[in-house]
């Protein structure tokens, strides 16, 4: 069996690490050169920094919160929010940063993840899909892309744009539902489950994360390949330690 991968994630607005539920109700978590440097430490695998409100904003990335914590990690580092074309991944990437991560841009011009994927190799490009859940019977797809931080709507549906993305050369997809997001009752694996199956690149399952049990879920029923959170780690409720010690009690492999 593939080895799985524990990401802490890192939502950075106004140079701190917010926390909210379903995009909204921000709270602030952490520092985040602190949390950087405590996930290096405990053995996380990756960390993915968000700068949430860059697009929302109409703004780049903030590199000077960036830059702090390039400074600090040790290990594989993506970054996401404001990048609109190959000139600030390559800002990014001249930084340090391992990979940088779109959503609205790719949405917005999907042209963007085939020359960013020929630019600096698929390996580098992340794609991030956010998705909802709508009612049958609503008119719109049953899952469905949002985008603009789950704040504008596409009618495009998620499987669809995920086969997409993969085409166009992405070399790994972020997938976050809106709807679970922060609310610690587990991954939407329905939404996981059909997009890890529908793509032969990785899947990371983002968002609701808030037992141990849902990251094991995230993987077995929802074919995950790495597994995202960001409320059990920032406050202390899970440590990457015990997350990693769990996956392989029940005979999952992770990285040491």
């Amino acid at each position: 069996m593939k080895q799985i991968k524990i990401i802490p994630c890192l939502d950075v607005k106004d140079g701190r690490v917010v926390k909210g539920v379903k995009f909204e109700n921000l709270k602030d978590a952490r520092d985040p050169v602190e949390a950087a440097a405590t996930y290096c430490r405990e053995g996380a695998d990756e960390l993915v920094f968000l700068d949430i409100f860059a697009t929302v904003e109409n703004r780049k990335t903030r590199l000077e919160w960036v830059r702090k914590v390039v400074d600090v990690v040790t290990i594989p580092f993506a970054v996401g929010g404001g990048i609109g074309n190959i000139e600030d991944m390559k800002l990014l990437l001249d930084l340090g940063v391992n990979k940088v991560s779109i959503n609205t841009a790719a949405v917005k011009n999907p042209e963007l993840i085939r020359r960013a994927s020929k630019e600096f190799g698929k390996n580098r490009l992340v794609v991030a899909i956010d998705g909802k859940k709508n009612q049958l019977g609503s008119g719109f797809p049953r899952l469905e892309v949002v985008v603009k931080s789950g704040n504008e709507t596409t009618s495009i549906e998620i499987v669809d744009w995920a086969k997409r993305v993969e085409e166009l050369g992405a070399g790994e997809i972020l997938l976050t539902s809106k709807d679970a997001d922060g609310t610690k009752e587990g991954y939407d694996l329905e939404m996981t489950r059909a997009v890890a199956e529908a793509v032969r690149i990785p899947v990371t399952a983002s968002g609701g994360a808030g037992k141990l049990e849902h990251l094991y879920e995230a993987v077995v029923i929802g074919k995950a390949s790495a597994v995202l959170a960001a409320s059990i780690f920032h406050f202390r409720e899970i440590s990457i330690k015990e997350a990693k010690k769990y996956l392989k009690s029940k005979g999952i492999s992770v990285y040491d």
